[in-house]
């Protein structure tokens, strides 16, 4: 038990401390508009979806949805919740700010406290299995996936994203892509650039558009996390999936030479990003590849959404994307999921609530307008456009990786000394000190 006590403290004291020093922007993840219609075979597919009869109770779902539209398809998903269980009385909890770090620091004390919500968001991953998890917070879900029959609806290596020791302990709403290299298709074409697939062709490309005076990888590292997620997409190049995954099980050590090898075009990337990278966020970065003002940018395809809602582009026309160069055959995996937490009253009532969150029915409502793409492999693909399609095709077929800058891959604590030596090796470009400090973080989970 003073295990699990430590436990929780110490992610309430990691929490807190990134909270105090986050930005306090939404994360801006939008998508279009589509419109959810249901027909009535829909609604017959998805076991397990009429509306309750009486079953009542109350649902409080906490999460840091709140931008444009996050929070569109966050509301959806509740509409369809009570429009299928109206006797439920359902509580928006969500909490803004810090793209996600306040509304961890204040999950923290709450569960510490022994008043958890109903069902929260949280990373698969790490990010739910070593710590939630691990401290014994989390109902295991494995007769509700046979309940409602959702084992084969995912991905087997999703599936291993929440489970742990055997069980299964939260339920996948939504996949996002971290290895997606978003352009400007105009620059491409003035320029005659070609899209890269290996990191010696990204180099060379970066080093011509340069030479032409264009800027050529927009980055914004006001928070740190968007440079390490360039360096996470560099590992899983030069290690490959498998060894990547073995890195952080710690079977493959930092001070293998293939980490050296990422580190060291990392810094020489570095040397081609916009020179006020550090007083810029994702989408400020984003927004200099939509205006041309920069040719590319590395993000998760959260700015997707960003370009077509908040600049008003046209996917394909005015900007376009490839996989993160080395990576064509990865697909580094972000995964927003709800579980159920110990002693959370009406447990009935939040579990008819994660049935309609992993039905076709709630994934198609709410993914489209969140700017993800479903988790379940049935999804219907006509409600998404050209990037959604593709990248659902890329999905099914490409090695899944996690993702460290958003908790998938490594413990809280990994992630946050990790955040931080990567914020000094963008200031200093020290390669020695820069794997030393990260093989010494390693070994102290």
């Amino acid at each position: 038990m003073w295990k699990k006590a430590l436990t929780l403290l110490m992610l309430v004291l990691l929490f807190a401390l990134a909270a105090c020093g986050s930005d306090d922007d939404t994360s801006g993840e939008t998508e279009t508009d589509n419109e959810t219609e249901n027909t009535e075979e829909e609604n017959t597919e998805n076991e397990g979806e009429e509306a309750s009869e009486g079953s009542g109770g109350k649902v409080e779902i906490f999460s840091w949805w709140t931008g444009a539209g996050e929070e569109d398809g966050l509301l959806a998903l509740i509409d369809l919740f009570q429009e299928k269980h109206p006797d439920i009385e359902v509580e928006n909890a969500a909490v803004s700010g810090g793209a996600g770090t306040n509304a961890k620091a204040v999950l923290a004390a709450r569960m510490q406290g022994n008043d958890p919500p109903s069902t929260f968001q949280v990373h698969g991953g790490a990010e739910l299995n070593e710590s939630w998890v691990a401290a014994d917070m989390m109902e295991p879900l494995n007769d509700f996936y046979e309940e409602y029959d959702l084992t084969d609806k995912f991905p087997e290596e999703l599936i291993d994203l929440v489970s742990k020791d055997g069980n299964i302990y939260s339920v996948p709403v939504n996949i996002h892509r971290g290895n997606v290299m978003f352009y400007n298709k105009a620059v491409f074409e003035e320029h005659n650039i070609e899209e890269p697939t290996t990191l010696d062709e990204f180099v060379q490309v970066l080093d011509e558009l340069q030479a032409a005076g264009v800027t050529p990888l927009a980055l914004g590292d006001k928070e740190a996390w968007t440079a390490t997620q360039i360096f996470e997409n560099l590992l899983l190049a030069t290690l490959g999936s498998d060894d990547y995954k073995a890195l952080w099980a710690g079977e493959v050590g930092f001070d293998d030479e293939r980490v050296r090898e990422a580190a060291e075009y990392f810094q020489q990337i570095l040397g081609y990003v916009n020179e006020d990278h550090a007083s810029r966020n994702w989408q400020d970065a984003s927004q200099l590849v939509g205006e041309g003002e920069a040719a590319m940018t590395n993000m998760g395809d959260w700015a997707k959404g960003y370009f077509s809602n908040d600049l008003d582009l046209e996917t394909n026309e005015d900007f376009g994307y490839f996989p993160f160069p080395g990576t064509t055959e990865d697909f580094m995996v972000i995964t927003d999921t709800f579980g159920l937490p110990k002693g959370v009253e009406n447990p009935d009532a939040v579990k008819e609530f994660l049935n309609v969150l992993g039905s076709k029915e709630g994934q198609d409502t709410f993914n489209p307008l969140k700017g993800s793409i479903p988790a379940r492999v049935d999804a219907d693909p006509s409600k998404y456009d050209e990037y959604g399609t593709d990248t659902m095709e890329d999905f099914q077929s490409a090695n899944l990786a996690p993702s460290l800058a958003h908790g998938s891959a490594a413990a809280e604590g990994f992630v946050t000394k990790a955040n931080q030596e990567v914020n000094i090796f963008v200031t200093q470009q020290n390669i020695d000190q820069f794997i030393q400090k990260l093989q010494q973080a390693a070994g102290e989970l």
